[in-house]
């Protein structure tokens, strides 16, 4: 009795990931940076469902004694960083990428906020050049087809992985483009609430004239 015929298979194609560029996207109606991604691979590729995870890896730079104040609240004080010193998680983002062999690139749109209380944003603006380290984290699912032309699903383990360093300066370009001048302060509704009827009480024109009366009240320049 003849063997029954092995349906035909064929091993998935490697994938390899790097970060070409990044900076500012354009028209964007809230503050957005843009990753040019390429992805690498040894065949065919029907398409991608690609996860990624976008982390700060500060351990991988310098810091000037301003940014290490900058930086106390997230780390502690700087004689603590051996400790606390730590990547920070900043986002995580999915996008599909579709057929392709050889090679591709697709955009990774970030969007990002100017709410100091997010740890991103607080370690960001505490920078006052050089680079961000970033790490570029991948997981997901391969599609590709046997040699007799059906589908096969492999799944990307998270140990794939990329780099790049963003110059701190796009950061605050952006944030500078959307904001001019202007930062952000979040407050409990308590508190804007008594702030508020401050304003209105003493007349105040803005929300700068009315901090800048309670700073000097407390003797503050």
């Amino acid at each position: 009795m003849e063997a029954p015929l092995q349906a035909a298979t064929a091993a998935a194609p490697e994938l390899t990931f790097s970060v070409e560029e990044g900076g500012v996207l354009d028209h964007a109606a809230v503050p957005t940076l843009r990753f040019a991604l390429r992805v690498e691979s040894t065949g065919q590729v029907r398409s991608l469902s690609l996860n990624v995870q976008l982390r700060i890896a500060a351990t991988r730079r310098g810091y000037s004694d301003a940014e290490e104040e900058g930086l106390r609240e997230l780390f502690g004080r700087p004689e603590q960083w051996g400790r606390s010193l730590r990547s920070l998680h900043w986002t995580n983002l999915a996008v599909h990428v579709p057929a392709f062999g050889g090679s591709t690139v697709v955009e990774l749109p970030v969007t990002c906020t100017y709410d100091l209380e997010v740890s991103a944003s607080k370690y960001l603006n505490a920078l006052e050049g050089g680079e961000v380290p970033l790490e570029f984290l991948f997981g997901g699912t391969l599609f590709y087809a046997a040699p007799d032309g059906r589908l096969q699903v492999r799944p990307i383990a998270w140990s794939e992985e990329t780099e790049f360093r963003l110059p701190a300066s796009v950061w605050r370009e952006m944030m500078d483009r959307h904001f001019p001048g202007s930062a952000w302060l979040r407050l409990g509704r308590d508190s804007f609430d008594r702030l508020h009827a401050y304003r209105a009480r003493h007349a105040h024109l803005s929300w700068d004239d009315a901090v800048d009366a309670l700073l000097r009240g407390v003797g503050e320049p």
